[in-house]
Parts: C-alpha cells; sequence; structure tokens
C-alpha cells in the first residue's frame, strides 16, 4: 500500500481541459434551445416537457457510463476512450440541431446531444478521483469549475459577438438566427478540440496500481438489498395512484412522466430483493439503495440545486424577452435582441462562476464547506427570484452574480464532499449515482413546472424563476443537516 503521488498544476490542467468543450456545448444548449424550440412553434407550456429529453437521457446514461468505466481497461485507458467517443457523437449533434427545420427533429438532436454530452461528462468526474490524492482532489475540482466559467462565458456571449459583428440575428418564421446556427458550429469544434487534448496529454493508473494506493480497499461485497422490496412497494402504490388521479381529475399529463418513473424504479427496487444476478444493474441499484449516509444527505441538496437550475434554463429566454424586452414573438426583433442578451447574462453568471471557483476555496477556508455552500445557494436563489420584479435588462447583471457564486459552489463543493467518502472501486459508479440526483429534479421540474406556472401564475415565466429561487435557498438549508468534513492537508506538486 503507497499513497497516491501528487501531480503538477499543469498536469492537473491538462486533466481538467476538456470541460471547456463540455461546458462550452452546454452552455449553448442551456442558453439558446428554448429559443430554438420557441423559434419552431413550440408555446410556452410545451417547453418544459420539450426539455425533457435532457435529463432523461442522464438519468439512463449516467450510471451506466459510470459503471462502464469503472470495468474498462483500453490502450486509452479507462476513462479516456469515453471522453473520446462521447465528444463525436456531442460533435455530430451540435452541427444537425441548429439546421433543424421541424420541432420533433430538435427535440430528437437534443436528446442526442445531452446524452453524448453526459457520456464525456461523467467519466471526468471520477477521473479526478481517480488520479488525484485525498488534498488535490479541491484544487482538481476548482479547475474544473473554472473551465466550466470559461467555456460557458465563451459560449453564451457567441451569439451577442456575432450580432454585433453584422451577422442576421433574424430568420424568416421557422428557421433559426445564422447567429445561432454558426454558435453551434464553433462549439462543436470547441467540444472535439478541448477534449482530444485531455485524452493526448493526460495518463491513467492502471486499475491494479489504482488499487494499490493508500486507503486500499478489499473487494467490496455487494449491498444487502433484503428489504428493498419495501421501499419499491412504496413507490409502486404511489406511482399507481398519481397514474389514477391524473386520469381522475385531468391533470398535465405531463405529470404521467413522474408517476411512470416512479412505477419503474420502485420495480427495479422489488427486482433488486428476488435477482440473483450480479450484473450492472444490480450493483447500480444496490449501490443505489445502500448510498453512504453523507452521499444521502447530499442528494437533498443537489436535488433542490437543480430543480432550480433547470427552471432557470427553461424560463430565462421567455422572462427576459417578454418582461425586460416586450415582446413573445420569435420573428421580431425585439425577441431576438432579447435571446441574445440572455446569452449575455449567461455569459455574466459564467464569469462570476470564475470568480467563484477563485474565491470559494477562501469562503471555505473562513466558514468551512457547509457555510460556504448555504450562503451561495442562498444568493443564487435571491438572483433567480429577482426576474420577477427587475425590469432594466442591464440590472440583471447583478442577478446574475448570485447565479454565478451558487453555480461555482453546485459545481465544486459538493462533488468535494463526496469524493473522500466513496471507494475507489466504485468511484465511477457512484458518481453516476450521484448524478441521479441532478437528473431527477430536472425530470420532476419538467413534468410539474409548466402545470404551476399556468394554474397559479397565469402563465407568466418569471415566476417559474421564483419558484426555481426557492427550490434553491431549501438546498442551501440541508446542507446544515451534513458533517463538516476535517480538513486535509494538500500534499504539494511535482515541479513541472
Amino acid at each position: 500500500m503507497s499513497p497516491k503521488p501528487a501531480l503538477s498544476f499543469r498536469q492537473i490542467w491538462n486533466m481538467c481541459v476538456g470541460f471547456l468543450g463540455i461546458q462550452f456545448a452546454f452552455a449553448l444548449q442551456n442558453a439558446d434551445v428554448s429559443r430554438i424550440f420557441q423559434t419552431l412553434g413550440a408555446n410556452l407550456r410545451e417547453i418544459p416537457i420539450l426539455w425533457v429529453a435532457a435529463p432523461l437521457s442522464g438519468l439512463i446514461v449516467q450510471p451506466i457510463i459510470g459503471y462502464a468505466s469503472d470495468h474498462t481497461w483500453t490502450r486509452l485507458g479507462r476513462r479516456r476512450p469515453y471522453f473520446l467517443g462521447g465528444a463525436l457523437l456531442t460533435t455530430f449533434a451540435l452541427l444537425w440541431m441548429p439546421d433543424s427545420a421541424m420541432l420533433w427533429v430538435a427535440a430528437v438532436m437534443l436528446w442526442l446531444m445531452d446524452a453524448s454530452i453526459n457520456v464525456t461528462m461523467e467519466p471526468f468526474r471520477a477521473f479526478v478521483g481517480d488520479q488525484l490524492p485525498e488534498g488535490q482532489r479541491p484544487l482538481g475540482f476548482a479547475l474544473q469549475s473554472f473551465f466550466i466559467g470559461v467555456g460557458a462565458v465563451l459560449a453564451s456571449l457567441l451569439p451577442w459577438v456575432l450580432a454585433k459583428l453584422g451577422v442576421a440575428n433574424i430568420a424568416p418564421a421557422g428557421r433559426i438566427p445564422a447567429t445561432v446556427r454558426i454558435a453551434f458550429y464553433v462549439g462543436a469544434a470547441v467540444l472535439f478540440c478541448s477534449v482530444l487534448w485531455t485524452v493526448a496529454t493526460t495518463r491513467e493508473y492502471a486499475p491494479e496500481r489504482l488499487l494499490g494506493f493508500a486507503r486500499k480497499t478489499a473487494d467490496l461485497p455487494f449491498t444487502e438489498v433484503a428489504r428493498a422490496w419495501r421501499l419499491g412497494l412504496v413507490m409502486l402504490v404511489a406511482g399507481g395512484l398519481g397514474i389514477a388521479a391524473i386520469h381522475r381529475f385531468s391533470l398535465e399529463p405531463e405529470l404521467y412522466l413522474l408517476t411512470g418513473g416512479l412505477i419503474v424504479f420502485g420495480a427495479l427496487f422489488a427486482w433488486l430483493t428476488l435477482t440473483r444476478s450480479r450484473g450492472m444493474v444490480r450493483q447500480v441499484m444496490g449501490d443505489l439503495y445502500g448510498m453512504p449516509g453523507p452521499m444521502r444527505r447530499l442528494a437533498w441538496v443537489q436535488f433542490f440545486s437543480w430543480f432550480a437550475l433547470f427552471a432557470m434554463w427553461i424560463y430565462t429566454t421567455p422572462t427576459v424577452t417578454a418582461v425586460q424586452f416586450g415582446s413573445s414573438d420569435p420573428s421580431s426583433l425585439a425577441y431576438n435582441t432579447g435571446a441574445n442578451w440572455v446569452g449575455v447574462l449567461f455569459a455574466a453568471s459564467n464569469g462570476f462562476l470564475i470568480l467563484g471557483a477563485v474565491v470559494i476555496p477562501l469562503m471555505v477556508r473562513l466558514l468551512g464547506l457547509r457555510w460556504s455552500h448555504l450562503v451561495n445557494l442562498a444568493i443564487g436563489g435571491l438572483g433567480l427570484a429577482s426576474f420577477a420584479w427587475v425590469r432594466s435588462p442591464d440590472w440583471l447583471l447583478l442577478s446574475m452574480a448570485g447565479i454565478g457564486f451558487a453555480s461555482a459552489s453546485i459545481q465544486s463543493l459538493p462533488y468535494t464532499l463526496l469524493s473522500d467518502n466513496l471507494p475507489p472501486q466504485k468511484m465511477g459508479v457512484y458518481m453516476g449515482i450521484f448524478n441521479f440526483f441532478i437528473v431527477i429534479p430536472q425530470m420532476l421540474a419538467a413534468s410539474v413546472l409548466g402545470g404551476l406556472v399556468h394554474a397559479f401564475f397565469g402563465d407568466r415565466p418569471a415566476f417559474g424563476l421564483v419558484l426555481g429561487g426557492a427550490s434553491m435557498a431549501v438546498g442551501g438549508l440541508c446542507t446544515l443537516r451534513l458533517p463538516e468534513p476535517q480538513p486535509v492537508g494538500a500534499p504539494l506538486p511535482e515541479t513541472v
């Protein structure tokens, strides 16, 4: 048993560069997909359910890729084959989506793009846990947050910059403006090149060497699941009652997505008690049922945080174009000017995310991990809610400052808290399972936000952001259920 060697700053930098391209693609998706959907004829109530492709693909893809990368070893290594394969598929989706001529084609491309990004992104989280000793993991996740911010700033600003350079920002009805199409083409190139940089400049420990480092453990037994049927039964009953209620009271059909998910997971937990299988589904579901205590408590923090972020992605464009720019017509100049300003706002948010990646480690020294995360989520929630009453587009930049710090915190502190509590043999699968609590709240948001905004707020999208702000604040309060970890001294990096 030997300690894991510290890496130089340049080595850590190279292993995180791929996140620049991943977030470039995500930022184009987050800032422009609602705009594309509205341009192709979607109304406000349809947008949340059209977005459901994103969380559903993550729910399916991430644990599968996490499990598969834990059990992979090739000439490219353990995680890097998935980086490269996912980058190729995402590049294809980025090139095709802005040329979609029909709404259903754009929805399918969103599904492909998000699934492919997840194939690339999920092993990156485990990659940090594989390569870095515990003391350097905060730096690794902070550098990932830095590249997330840089990629998102560049991608979010790109349509606005192209418009300033004279590229056409409006198009005939049903056509995507040239500013958006060119931005997606550039994103495809940035994604592929940055991921290729990480693949070409990093190496991975062979599985047998990885297990020889400090904190080596024996082969982990399968989680005890004799009582999993109880949870499965509760979920099956809840799902069945939900379907009956939707039918009886003519509720929104999007809710079938939520009840269907309860039934699927209920059936899997019931099967878990009966099966003798030792395959991937058995391991993933067993590890989900038997999550470590800190991971269970962090799951609630992630749940409320990502519900809020999904509300932001869905409703920022409809809110800003309608409230601050006074138009809901996707073919109008005012709407497209407002939609470009949304890109500027997302860029500002991610600029503050970069600043947060620098400032948050200092906050942690002063306040600790829990209180730092609570403060950041509180100011992020306030920033989201402020869209309902701020009328000047320029003042929204201040709102995005809070959201940027919250995003930086969400992208780093939960993973710092989590990675030290996971066994190295299951780093990938547990990171995939942890991402359930990113995608499940997004599926819930896709199922209920449209109905809530319609029923209680008269289809005013700004109140979708208010609900998101409240959810983010609740996520901050949930951090108080976590114990503050003991500080671990970081080893000094090797010289370059």
